[in-house]
C-alpha cells in the first residue's frame, strides 16, 4: 500500500485516562455517550470507536444519519447511536430499522417517526429536544405539552429514550448566567412529564464542559466530546478544577492525539534568497531548510506561515515562507544531523518538547474542535498503546 503524507496515532492507554477521569467527575451510575461527530473530531470514526469500545464505551453520538452510519459499520453489538442533528424524512425507517436513537425538534417529526414505526413494526428511540435559550433546535415551550401526550398517546411505537437540551457556551463562566436560565427552563420541562407521569429513559443536558465542572446538569447520561480527546473545553473549566483540586497545576487529562509526517527534501538557501511563494520569507543568511509533503490541503492551517515550528530530532524547526496546499518549509540550520525521511512531529511529543494543538490556535484563531475537525478523513490514522 502506499504512503500518505503525513500519519495520526491514537494513545489508547491515554483515552482510558480521560475515560477515567470524566467518570470519576460524573459519579457511578451516570451513561457516557461518546461524541464522535465531525469524525469524531478529527480523530477518525472507524478507529476511534473501537478503541473507544476495548475501553468500555457503549454509546455513541453523532451529528448526521451519514455519520451514524460510519458508526453502525464500526461498533460491536450491544452499543447505541444517537443522531443529534440532521436525519432526513427518508432516513427515519432506516434509523428504526437498525435501533439507532435521534432528536425530534419539532412536533411534525413525531407523525413522520411513528408512521414509520408503525410501517416497519418497530419501536423509534426518540429523545425530545428542548429549545431553552440556545435558539438552534427544540421543541418551543407552546408544543412541547402537545409532542409529549402524542408520545404517550403512541407508546407501543414510540420509546420516551430522552429528555435533551444543548447549553450555549458553557465553556465560559461569563455565560453562566445564560446557562442557569436554560437550566431552570429545561426543570419546567422536566416537571411537566412529572405532572403527565410519563418520564424519558435518560435525562441528559451536559455537555464536557458541564459534565467537568457543573455537578447539578449531570442527570442520567453525559454527551462528551472535546474533554475525552485530552482537551480541556476551556481555561474556565480547568481553573474550576484546579480551585476544586485545590492545586497549582494538574494534567489529568492526556491528549491522544498525535500527527506526523517525514521530510521529503532538504535544500541549501543562500542568503538574500526567497523561500516558497513570493515574497514572504527572504534568507538573512545562508540556510539550511526541509521540505515538508503536506500543507492546507491537509488540514494545516495556512495562518502558521512564518509563525509555526514542527519538531525534528527533538528541536523546533519553524517555518519559513507561506505554508502552500501541499508542501511547506522549515529552518534546520541550527539542528545537525538531519536526514531525508527523518520523522517530524507536527503535533506531539518529540524527546522533550511539545508542540500542542494549542500551539496551532494561539496564531490561527482557531478553537481546538475547529482545528481537529478540519483534518482531512483521508489522512491515516493508527491506534498505539
Amino acid at each position: 500500500m502506499v504512503k500518505h503524507s503525513s500519519r495520526i496515532l491514537l494513545s489508547q492507554s491515554a483515552f482510558k485516562n480521560n475515560l477515567n477521569f470524566i467518570k470519576k467527575k460524573t459519579g457511578a451510575g451516570v451513561r457516557f455517550s461518546s461524541v464522535v461527530k465531525a469524525n469524531a473530531y478529527g480523530h477518525g470514526i472507524k478507529e476511534f470507536v473501537p478503541m473507544a469500545e476495548a475501553c468500555g464505551v457503549r454509546h455513541f453520538s453523532v451529528a448526521s444519519a451519514f455519520e451514524a452510519e460510519e458508526v453502525l459499520e464500526s461498533i460491536n453489538k450491544g452499543s447505541g447511536i444517537m443522531i443529534m442533528g440532521i436525519l432526513y424524512e427518508d432516513d427515519i425507517p432506516w434509523a428504526i430499522e437498525h435501533d439507532i436513537e435521534f432528536y425530534v425538534y419539532n412536533y411534525d417529526r413525531l407523525v413522520k417517526a411513528l408512521e414509520a414505526a408503525q410501517k416497519l413494526n418497530k419501536k423509534a428511540k426518540i429523545h425530545l429536544e428542548v429549545e431553552t435559550g440556545a435558539n438552534r433546535t427544540g421543541l418551543q415551550e407552546d408544543e412541547f405539552p402537545k409532542a409529549l401526550d402524542y408520545m404517550k398517546a403512541h407508546q407501543d411505537y414510540l420509546v420516551f429514550e430522552g429528555l435533551c437540551t444543548h447549553f450555549g457556551g458553557a465553556e465560559s463562566l461569563s455565560n453562566q448566567f445564560k446557562i442557569d436560565r436554560q437550566h431552570a427552563r429545561y426543570k419546567s420541562f422536566l416537571k411537566q412529564c412529572k405532572r403527565k407521569k410519563f418520564m424519558p429513559n435518560y435525562r441528559h443536558i451536559a455537555c464536557s464542559a458541564a459534565a467537568l465542572a457543573m455537578k447539578d446538569t449531570v442527570y442520567d447520561m453525559v454527551r462528551v466530546g472535546v474533554a475525552q480527546y485530552g482537551y480541556w473545553p476551556s481555561p474556565d473549566i480547568y481553573y474550576l478544577h484546579l480551585q476544586e483540586v485545590d492545586k497549582t497545576s494538574d494534567k489529568p487529562l492526556k491528549r491522544i492525539f498525535t500527527w506526523k509526517t517525514d521530510i521529503m527534501d532538504i535544500r541549501d538557501v543562500k542568503e538574500g534568497e526567497f523561500i516558497g511563494y513570493g515574497t514572504a520569507y527572504q534568507a538573512a543568511q545562508d540556510m539550511k531548510v526541509a521540505v515538508l509533503p503536506l500543507g492546507y490541503s491537509n488540514g494545516y492551517p495556512r495562518a502558521l506561515s512564518n509563525r509555526g515550528h514542527v519538531l525534528i530530532r527533538g528541536k523546533k524547526a519553524p517555518i519559513v515562507g507561506l505554508i502552500n496546499m501541499n508542501l511547506f518549509m522549515v529552518n534546520i540550520t541550527h539542528i545537525p544531523g538531519v536526514s531525508l525521511e527523518d520523522e517530524v512531529v507536527l503535533v506531539g511529543r518529540q524527546k522533550n518538547n511539545v508542540i500542542n494543538v494549542k500551539s496551532f490556535t494561539n496564531f490561527t484563531q482557531l478553537v481546538n474542535n475547529e482545528m481537529l475537525s478540519r483534518l482531512p478523513a483521508a489522512i491515516p490514522r493508527e491506534i498505539v498503546k
